[in-house]
């Protein structure tokens, strides 16, 4: 199944995904968030994809929201691509490398993204991410993490890499600026996905080519991550876990290269689709 969500920001309705048509989900679900998760969310829609019922077509003029509501937490897995750490002149790490992006970041795959007051170093990231379908601690092995994931789907993690490494301390606040992590455009659940670790990763900067790589050479895995995680705090239904970038980061050419007003970004991972973003100056 792939789920999207739909409407102004902070007005979306859950819908789904069926023959490349969107459909509205709201008169059976609220939303696709923690309470839909942990309740047997996944296998209620299910069913009633499955029974034959109607479901009202969205108008193709409908935003795009971000594929799942507000979570709980965005965590994100730093040098989690071999030949990125490479890029970055970092040694592999021997243990994920954890940090977190604020949940008001969250933003559609085709929505606009501000370049911050005072940037000059926003920078684009591809990551595959996925969201969790129940709370986890302590998990005892990964087969039990992999249960745990309930879709996958495609995350910008925008970055501003002066905040994140000039101004001190960890890097939160060069990946927290408002929009920086659209999301989606769906969630695609784990049965409608062939294989998590062999997607070819695209990100594009004004149709030029930057990042052409592949979850094939991601160094901790999905189910090593979830089951890593749980061993140090409590996960809950509805997060989403992203897992890093491949090469080519604007960080990692010589010279440098960044984001500028007007620009437009392309990036797509395998079966999960397509965003577009236009990245414009601060508006307050």
């Amino acid at each position: 199944m792939k789920l999207i969500r739909y409407g102004n920001k902070g007005e979306e309705k859950p819908g789904i995904l069926l023959n490349g048509k969107r459909h509205d989900c709201s008169a059976h679900f609220s939303d696709w968030n923690r309470d839909f998760f942990v309740n047997d969310g996944l296998q209620q829609l299910q069913a009633l994809t499955q029974s034959g019922e109607s479901l009202p077509p969205v108008p193709d003029t409908e935003r795009w929201g971000a594929c799942i509501a507000r979570p709980g937490m965005i965590l994100c897995i730093g040098l989690n691509y071999s030949d990125h750490a490479k890029e970055s002149g970092m040694d592999i790490p021997k243990e994920p490398i954890i940090f977190m992006k604020a949940t008001n970041t969250l933003a559609g795959p085709y929505d606009p993204v501000d370049i911050p007051k005072g940037s000059t170093k926003t920078d684009w990231e591809v990551e595959l991410a996925f969201v969790l379908n129940r709370d986890v601690q302590y998990l005892s092995s990964e087969e039990e993490a992999l249960e745990a994931i309930a879709g996958y789907c495609v995350m910008h993690d925008v970055s501003e890499r002066s905040f994140q490494l000039e101004r001190g301390g960890q890097w939160v606040k060069g990946k927290s600026c408002p929009g920086f992590s659209p999301l989606g455009p769906f969630l695609c659940t784990t049965d409608d996905l062939s294989d998590p670790l062999q997607l070819p990763m695209k990100l594009s900067v004004n149709g030029q080519m930057m990042q052409n790589g592949n979850s094939n050479t991601m160094i901790f895995t999905p189910a090593f991550l979830v089951h890593y995680l749980s061993q140090f705090m409590l996960l809950e239904a509805g997060d989403v876990i992203t897992t890093g970038t491949p090469p080519g980061v604007g960080l990692g050419m010589n010279p440098p290269q960044y984001l500028n007003p007007g620009d437009i970004v392309e990036l797509s991972i395998g079966e999960l689709g397509l965003q577009r973003q236009e990245f414009r100056a601060y508006q307050p």
